[in-house]
């Protein structure tokens, strides 16, 4: 199988990153396809949002970023059907500085999945909100890069040092590197600001939008403190129902 290797990446905080992370792979594993989730945020939190204790890892993609272990070693497979973590956790924190001096060092993660991503439909990376090396290597591994981008003020800032960085890893790193869209979340429809934002996203990337709009959701916020995706938390809740529409419409554009 040719897999899917997606980025989801914005250095702004806060924009629903990790959330898309879990529930659009949780999504696409429940339309059975197999998926891996890589953690590779330092934060760990689509790690302990799948359940995983950030804690008590013996493996880490740190370990796997440094070289001391295989990606093959350090996948956990979860107890949602199809669905596979590489996790995360704190010690990553200081992997930027130590990989500074390593040679190849933005292809670590480009390279380290070679040997299994062939296992998988989709790998999609969660970034952290930075532009940093963890972010770099990321971009550099993946074919497509996801933005999520959220309905509020400011919601474009930085957004075009984000694209810039998107193109010179494709000049320097990656020319495979296509945008797969942008999708808009934290949407409120009772605020004229959520409305203007998604016109004034639309007028930016024009087709790249994807249809489907993530709204605040209370059973989104909540699942994560359970370790579940919002489908296995809440199937009838609107947030489950509108990830699973967002992995029709990744699935739309496999054909």
């Amino acid at each position: 199988m040719e897999p899917r290797v997606i980025a989801i990446a914005n250095q702004k905080g806060g924009v629903a990153k990790t959330t898309t992370a879990i529930n659009l792979s949780a999504c696409l594993a429940a339309s059975k396809r197999k998926v891996l989730l890589v953690d590779i945020d330092p934060q760990g939190n689509s790690t302990s949002g799948l359940g995983v204790d950030r804690d008590k890892l013996e493996i880490s993609i740190y370990d796997v970023l440094l070289g001391e272990a295989e990606a093959e070693e350090s996948v956990i497979s979860l107890p949602f059907q199809n669905l596979d973590l590489i996790p995360a956790n704190i010690s990553l924190a200081g992997a930027e500085i130590e990989l500074v001096g390593i040679d190849d060092r933005e292809y670590r993660l480009r390279n380290a999945l070679q040997a299994i991503k062939n296992n998988y439909h989709y790998v999609f990376i969660d970034c952290p909100p930075s532009l940093g090396l963890l972010t770099i290597n990321a971009l550099t591994a993946a074919d497509r890069v996801l933005i999520p981008i959220q309905c509020e003020y400011y919601a474009l800032e930085g957004v075009g040092q984000l694209l810039q960085t998107v193109n010179l890893v494709q000049r320097r790193l990656n020319p495979q590197l296509e945008l797969e869209g942008v999708l808009l979340t934290m949407f409120d429809a009772r605020t004229n600001l959520a409305i203007q934002v998604v016109d004034e996203v639309k007028d930016f990337f024009g087709n790249k939008v994807f249809q489907t709009i993530i709204p605040r959701n209370v059973r989104l916020s909540e699942a994560p403190s359970h370790g579940k995706p919002v489908i296995t938390y809440d199937p009838r809740s609107r947030g489950a129902q509108l990830y699973q529409e967002l992995a029709q419409e990744v699935m739309e554009s496999e054909k």
